[in-house]
């Protein structure tokens, strides 16, 4: 490439003599924020739907001008100069090699450099700082648009404002619009041009397996096994003959291997059918994606990121064919690597020019010198290092990138999308959108024509029952609700069948939230199973066992509390409490109600090897009152670890029955509390699915209704506060005028006559205002009299609570009284104060002062 370095010399030679220009013509170049904001409103309303196969056409701009959108500015010019001065020599000494994509038009019919294109965005939003993110924003916004011809370059290549606006694009629009947010977030990314297979290029997922059931398979857990203790007992030697034992596992291991050849030929064979047929177009189809180099952010490597579909690839990746160029905001670089192998042995050292041929040397990328030409180098360094900096790239002619809150939200063109893979179907909607906050819905099926569904799983969002994920076992016909916290029951997660009660569910609960820490809950149809955590009790494992319902008239609508399943066993289980012997600490408690008998079975020591046994068989008459108990050896059958004489007495037999009996009662309380929680879930569930309700945000002005009402209901106040005030500032003299017939010109009686009513008007009010203090002020004072002496008369005879209601009474008496004094005092201050100003204002009023004057 030594004739493109000559000619790039030249060039630079002829460049340096233009640079001051060029200064002073970039200075004039600049908008202020004013210009720019007018430029990007009526780019936005700039209809592009019309534009069919990216056809270039003169957009009509209005009266409005783009300086940036429709001329190219000096330093553009001299770039596209030099960038034709560079393909012409490309296309001399690479004849047989495809064009390159430089200078595309845009959507006003100007030839652009694509380097000037980019423009690195920071957008306002958090989510948008990780490039997972950002990718996965471009792929949901824009609809993809594939290249027509599918062998060709495109022609034009439009902004990333237009982009926007139209919210479609092909893999160029993609790519330039993600690129521009990654270098923003400071990312080392690049636009590539070049080859892929027929399946990226048309963004065809159809055999793909879906990244959210991969991550649904990676999150699935194993149940942790027991660590092996130390110590424990050996098990007892097995008298088997080791050579049948090893003769049985090669048999065995036979069968394995046979087995799974014929799996893996079976999935082979699937695999060969799924596979695409052959693409006659293998190789030459264009594309474009987005290279990022490892360094900056912490990226340890490189990568690629097809920004149709937002997922990442390794460079060696299969489905990237070949590379043509790639280019930044700062320069651009040909591949001269052989791509035979696809990207496989390709280097992503842009600063070596064996790998890559530059267009300017103003990058950022260092330049790798060629061991032969060191020495060369070393006596030009001058010349090139003047070189570097005779032309640098120019500004980025495309406006500010701009994403409003809303389209944001909305991100899916007009709030839906759908995304078509392997055996699955993922749906897209924007919040709000659907009445009952659903956001996205992943379908798993059976075959791969997508006709037999297997698992649902549906995601929402701002539900005010706080439901967040639901999936549905079609297979088994098993449903399960994810809730995240914030419900008044506390549900955390919900499996179930049908929403019947009494038949088989699962609940799990926030532990925390709840009073009793009710972690989780099963039930069956004769069965009920609660595990508690954090209570004081100690009480973490209740299992109850029902009987059938007795055949009674039941009221319509199902089964309710007047007719309860009858309870036949309760089993209870306790942690170990510290702070009693393990003797009396009780582990497990089980209530035979049918055969009114009690089991409790203690914990165990830890130097001990059993537990302590209890079995009581409640009396009939125990706890009636006035009614004898005879207590036999068979009512309480015992096995003690450590005997102590206590636990012999008939007493203690009796208080410990007795006890039972209480805890007993509880327990059954308890569970028919349980029951009827239950039923109530449901039905609040099933309102809940009913008329489902979505939360606002308080700082959502345009959804939130309430909030809308308070802003009216404030603009309504302030109006009406200003009409008071102006109804206040009105005319002070027009009732005195009015009883004169409202004259134009007043008279000197007239005048006279209007300036004494308004002063003997004022001088009544403030005597009125002053009686009407003085009033209050003695009434007060008679009643605290009153209230003494009646005090005085009494104080022998007074409880505690009447002085105290007496000094309360004096108190606030004492604090009205001191309120009133304190208003006549300041009454009778400013009252003189008053009324020389009114007095004032009628000397000064121009139309009581005439008459004066005339005269």
């Amino acid at each position: 490439m030594e004739y493109l370095e000559d000619n790039k010399t030249e060039t630079f030679e002829e460049e340096d003599k233009e640079r001051e220009e060029d200064q002073v013509l970039d200075s004039d170049e600049v908008l202020d924020s004013n210009e720019l904001n007018d430029m990007q409103e009526c780019l936005s309303q700039t209809d592009l739907s019309n534009i069919d196969n990216r056809a270039i056409q003169q957009l009509s701009l209005g009266s409005m001008e783009f300086p940036s959108y429709t001329t190219n500015s000096e330093k553009e010019e001299m770039l596209l100069g030099l960038a034709d001065n560079f393909w012409h020599q490309y296309t001399h000494l690479y004849p047989d090699r495809k064009p390159l994509f430089m200078c595309p038009r845009n959507e006003c019919g100007v030839e652009k450099f694509v380097c000037t294109t980019l423009h690195p965005t920071l957008l306002p939003y958090s989510d948008l700082y990780d490039w997972d993110q950002s990718a996965k924003f471009v792929s949901e916004y824009l609809t993809m648009e594939p290249l027509n011809p599918p062998l060709e370059l495109p022609r034009s290549l439009f902004s990333s404002t237009s982009v926007l606006q139209k919210q479609s694009g092909n893999c160029f629009d993609f790519s330039v619009l993600l690129c521009s947010l990654l270098l923003g977030a400071g990312y080392d990314a690049y636009c590539v041009s070049g080859y892929a297979t027929r399946e990226m290029c048309l963004m065809d997922e159809k055999r793909n397996i879906c990244p959210l059931l991969n991550k649904v398979e990676e999150s699935s857990w194993e149940i942790p096994q027991k660590p092996l203790k130390k110590y424990t007992v050996k098990p007892p030697r097995q008298l088997i003959s080791k050579f049948a034992v090893q003769q049985e596992a090669k048999k065995q291991a036979k069968m394995e291997e046979a087995l799974r050849n014929e799996q893996e030929e079976e999935t082979r064979l699937k695999e060969d059918a799924e596979k695409p047929g052959p693409d006659n177009l293998h190789g030459l189809r264009v594309h474009c994606w987005v290279l990022v180099l490892s360094g900056k952010r912490e990226v340890p490597e490189n990568f690629f990121i097809d920004a149709l579909t937002g997922k990442s690839y390794a460079t060696i990746s299969e489905p990237f064919l070949g590379v043509e160029s790639v280019w930044n905001h700062e320069d651009y670089w040909v591949n001269m690597q052989d791509c035979r192998n696809g990207c496989k042995d390709m280097k992503f050292d842009l600063g070596d020019p064996v790998c890559w041929e530059y267009l300017l040397q103003g990058g950022s990328k260092p330049l790798l010198l060629i061991p032969d030409e060191e020495d060369e180098e070393e006596l030009n360094g001058e010349t090139i290092q003047e070189n570097k900096t005779i032309f640098q790239m120019p500004p980025s002619w495309v406006l500010p990138i701009v994403i409003r809150p809303k389209e944001f939200e909305t991100r899916c063109p007009q709030g839906r999308k759908i995304l078509q893979y392997k055996k699955a179907k993922h749906e897209k909607w924007a919040p709000y959108l659907k009445r009952d906050g659903h956001v996205s819905r992943l379908t798993g099926y059976l075959d791969t024509e997508c006709t037999q569904e297997v698992k649902i799983q549906d995601c929402f969002q701002n539900r005010k029952d706080k439901l967040d994920l639901r999936e549905q076992n079609k297979i088994e016909q098993v449903t399960t609700e994810y809730f995240i916290p914030g419900r008044a029951d506390s549900l955390k997660v919900h499996e179930y069948r049908s929403l019947a009660p009494e038949t088989e569910r699962s609940m799990m609960f926030y532990s925390e939230a709840r009073l009793d820490g009710l972690q989780r809950r099963d039930e069956k149809p004769v069965e009920m199973t609660e595990i508690y955590q954090g209570r004081a009790d100690f009480l973490y494992y209740r299992h109850i066992v029902f009987g059938k319902r007795p055949k009674k008239v039941a009221i319509a609508g199902g089964p309710t509390e007047a007719n309860p399943r009858p309870i036949l066993k309760i089993t209870e289980r306790f942690n170990r409490n510290k702070e009693k012997p393990a003797n009396e600490d009780v582990a497990e408690r089980t209530f035979l109600l049918t055969e009114d008998r009690i089991q409790l079975r203690c914990h165990r020591k830890d130097d001990h090897i059993t537990t302590s046994y209890w079995e009581f068989l409640k009396p009939a008459n125990l706890g009636e009152k006035d009614t004898p108990i005879v207590l036999t050896p068979e009512t309480c059958i015992s096995y003690q670890v450590e005997p102590s004489e206590k636990f012999s007495k008939q007493l203690y037999v009796y208080e410990t029955l007795v006890t039972l009996q209480q805890a007993e009662q509880n327990s059954k309380d308890n569970v028919r509390k349980s029951e009827t929680e239950v039923r109530e879930i449901l039905a609040t569930r099933a309102q809940e699915e009913a008329d489902p309700q979505l939360t606002i945000s308080i700082y959502d002005t345009e959804r939130n209704e309430k909030s809308k009402e308070k802003r009216e209901a404030m603009e309504r106040a302030i109006q009406e506060e200003r009409q008071r005030r102006a109804v206040q500032e009105l005319d002070y003299l027009a009732p005195f005028l009015a009883q004169l017939g409202d004259p134009e010109k007043l008279t000197l009686w007239q005048a006279q006559k209007v300036k004494e009513d308004c002063l003997s008007d004022m001088k009544q009010r403030l005597i009125e205002k002053a009686n009407l203090i003085q009033a209050r002020f003695e009434k007060e004072t008679q009643e605290l009299q009153k209230k003494q002496q009646w005090y005085h008369q009494n104080q022998m005879s007074m409880s505690k609570e009447d002085e105290e209601a007496y000094l309360d009474y004096c108190s606030e008496a004492m604090f009205r009284i001191h309120i009133l004094e304190t208003r006549l005092n300041r009454h009778k201050d400013l009252a003189p104060q008053k009324y020389l100003a009114l007095e004032d204002r009628l000397n000064k009023d121009p139309r009581l002062r005439e008459p004066f004057l005339t005269s």
